[in-house]
């Protein structure tokens, strides 16, 4: 439940919006995630031939012409693209109509850890192989971070703050932790916030691979990103789009919305005393987590489920997995959705808020697939197999990033 004294501090969610390996909409990609089945939309795109992890989980369509229409869809990187879609599910879900919203107090903010990294790639090729005069107009527009942040308010006519957040794979959790901090400073009454992500650059792919980072089970693609298991071997590259509709809950109220659940609190914090920028620090996790816990009010057994971070690299699950127990003991279910979506980057903090809310809603945890053998280190309780029916009130759901970024938010049961 949420703790009487930061109801005024909470916001309500009242829309989600997905766009996923696993499926695209709310509907569709919750369906598979708790089905426990074989993750979906394994490609080998042509740019990654050749290389140690030549495969990632992409999303199986969407037809961009017939959702966004050529015109404008040609004025957005694939991420905005799946960005928007996600943002138009959400605000249905929210029952908002943006023709009669008041405009200037609805914010945008989308996280992304690469943006058109991807379109920037193609145009160096063509660079390289054709000359200047042959390069895009668009890379300016098509490449930036911002793209999606922008190609949503474009898109729903918002004239509020919109923000682009980019802290590698916490982008998506920071940019609903923004929003949140735009909601309580007055700035809005409407945050339409969470990640997107579409990263197929073989440069990326292939220094991600010689950082050790990257699942290499080239034979078996659907069983590579086995979080928490014993035979774990790195993390599997997906695309997605994962969008909230936070707002302030007076607000909610007063046009009658019935809340999905609430956004209680946010933490962020910076792993600064390690020397390297890819390996996880237990310090800054640590950190993230307690802030989240104390901004939201609660207490660390008031959490009964863990979204966690958990990418099925060897150090981050133990250095993550660590920290959840250390803070949060025995008691929460934890979980690991990244095994039927994909390490979606900057997109992960929206999809697996989305994914908590739901847990929150249907009462039911998730399983992490492909978790066969229970990694002895690891010493949390890890659902697998099948998804857990269990009584959940809070929830956390974790992000880490590349560079030491980490963030925390806590979500309770409306």
């Amino acid at each position: 439940m949420t703790p009487r004294a930061r109801q005024s501090a909470a916001a309500a969610v009242t829309g989600l919006g997905l766009v996923t390996a696993a499926g695209i909409g709310v509907k569709d990609t919750w369906s598979q995630v708790i089905g426990a089945a074989v993750p979906r939309g394994v490609r080998r795109p042509a740019a990654l031939r050749d290389l140690p992890c030549d495969f990632m989980y992409m999303v199986d369509g969407p037809d961009v012409d017939s959702e966004l229409g050529v015109s404008s869809h040609r004025l957005m990187a694939r991420y905005a693209q799946l960005a928007v879609i996600a943002a138009r599910e959400a605000v249905a879900d929210a029952g908002l109509d943006p023709r009669s919203w008041d405009s200037a107090r609805v914010a945008v903010v989308i996280g992304s850890a690469h943006g058109g990294l991807d379109f920037h790639d193609a145009q160096h090729d063509v660079l390289t192989a054709r000359g200047a005069r042959r390069v895009s107009p668009k890379v300016p527009l098509l490449n930036g971070i911002n793209g999606a942040a922008s190609s949503i308010a474009r898109d729903l006519g918002t004239r509020g703050p919109s923000l682009a957040v980019a802290t590698a794979c916490s982008s998506g959790t920071d940019a609903i932790g923004t929003a949140l901090h735009l909601l309580r400073a007055g700035a809005c009454d409407i945050a339409v916030a969470g990640g997107a992500e579409s990263m197929c650059s073989r440069s990326n792919f292939a220094g991600t691979c010689n950082a050790k980072a990257l699942s290499t089970r080239t034979d078996d693609p659907t069983a590579a990103c086995r979080p928490f298991d014993v035979g774990r071997d790195g993390f599997v590259v997906g695309e997605g789009a994962g969008v909230l509709v936070l707002e302030r809950p007076e607000h909610a109220r007063a046009r009658g919305a019935k809340p999905r659940a609430s956004l209680l609190g946010y933490g962020a914090a910076i792993s600064s005393e390690t020397s390297s920028p890819v390996a996880p620090s237990e310090a800054g996790i640590e950190l993230a987590l307690r802030t989240a816990l104390a901004d939201a009010g609660v207490e660390a057994n008031d959490i009964d489920h863990v979204n966690a971070h958990g990418t099925s690299t060897v150090m981050n699950d133990l250095v993550e997995s660590a920290v959840l127990h250390r803070v949060l003991g025995d008691g929460p279910l934890v979980t690991s959705t990244k095994s039927m979506t994909g390490h979606t980057l900057g997109a992960a903090g929206g999809i697996e808020a989305a994914l908590t809310v739901l847990a929150l809603q249907e009462q039911l945890v998730p399983a992490t697939v492909n978790l066969q053998t229970q990694d002895p280190r690891v010493p949390v309780e890890v659902v697998t197999r099948t998804a857990r029916a269990a009584r959940l009130g809070c929830a956390t759901t974790t992000s880490l990033g590349f560079g030491g970024h980490n963030a925390a938010l806590v979500l309770a049961r409306d």
